[in-house]
């Protein structure tokens, strides 16, 4: 059964720097994705982890410099996917992937990746998306082997297939995102990508060459050194979902374990580090 999710609908004055510190503090408590608009965005979580509290640690909400106000309700399935077909638009990174969905005309890039997303995070407009999608643009992937964590739709695992990984895994939390990926696995063609429903606890004895993981900060830093110690030797880690002035606390944590920081992709405060472990 897919669960429920609440919709907050935030209305935001003035939207700068306003927008991105809320989405950033609801991160932190649960919420797992966000869609802006002109007057906000609307953030949606887990009915079973929404509290009657759950606003009340937000920082932003207390500053008197902005406006800020919302209302909520709860969310079918059904009502996001129309919303999602009105709203959704055709996205492409590098000149080289293209990301839309089945009723969208193909640009015919050397990537092409077709998904409805429903509820799950990773439609490639989000800036975390689009920063992991170019990373994986510049690795060889060839016959390596790959672990998308935290894997949303699907979007980084298919496209590192493409890229010539195998074997694959998916893994997320969120059965909607299990039964999404899936559903866009089968519907890009690919053949070596096994998705599971679950968290870091599935890892144990699993080996990869590659780990891409686009989370929230906080899951990061506890799930780290499960990373590292499923990486091979000269593997790669992927992580996003945070913010450039979180880049000393992640570096701190992966430092501890052999993780060298390689690279990192900026796009609108948002940022995406490459480890290699030595």
């Amino acid at each position: 059964m897919s669960n429920i999710y609440i919709g907050y609908n935030f209305v935001v004055s003035p939207l700068q720097p306003a927008t991105e510190i809320l989405i950033a503090e609801l991160g932190y408590v649960g919420f797992e994705s966000f869609v802006e608009n002109e007057n906000g965005f609307i953030a949606y979580i887990q009915k079973e982890e929404d509290a009657n509290n759950i606003l009340d640690e937000i920082y932003i909400l207390q500053n008197e410099e902005f406006e800020i106000s919302y209302t909520k309700e709860e969310i079918e399935q059904v009502n996001w996917n129309s919303e999602w077909e009105k709203n959704f638009n055709p996205i492409q990174v590098d000149d080289l992937v293209s990301i839309r969905a089945p009723f969208h005309p193909n640009p015919n890039l050397k990537y092409d990746i077709v998904i409805e997303p429903k509820m799950s995070f990773g439609t490639g407009h989000h800036e975390t998306t689009h920063m992991m999608v170019q990373h994986i643009l510049k690795l060889d992937l060839q016959g390596k082997k790959v672990l998308d964590m935290g894997c949303g739709t699907g979007i980084l695992a298919i496209l590192a297939e493409m890229k010539g990984a195998t074997p694959l895994d998916a893994i997320d939390i969120d059965a909607w995102c299990y039964e999404n990926s899936l559903e866009n696995v089968e519907r890009n063609n690919c053949t070596h990508i096994n998705v599971y429903e679950g968290d870091a606890s599935l890892l144990i004895n699993k080996k990869y060459d590659v780990i891409i993981a686009n989370i929230n900060r906080n899951i990061l830093l506890n799930d780290i050194k499960i990373y590292a110690d499923c990486l091979n030797d000269n593997g790669v880690l992927l992580l996003s979902g945070f913010y450039e002035e979180d880049i000393p606390i992640i570096d701190a944590e992966t430092s501890k374990y052999g993780l060298k920081l390689e690279e990192f992709i900026e796009r609108n405060n948002w940022v995406a580090l490459k480890y290699l472990k030595s």
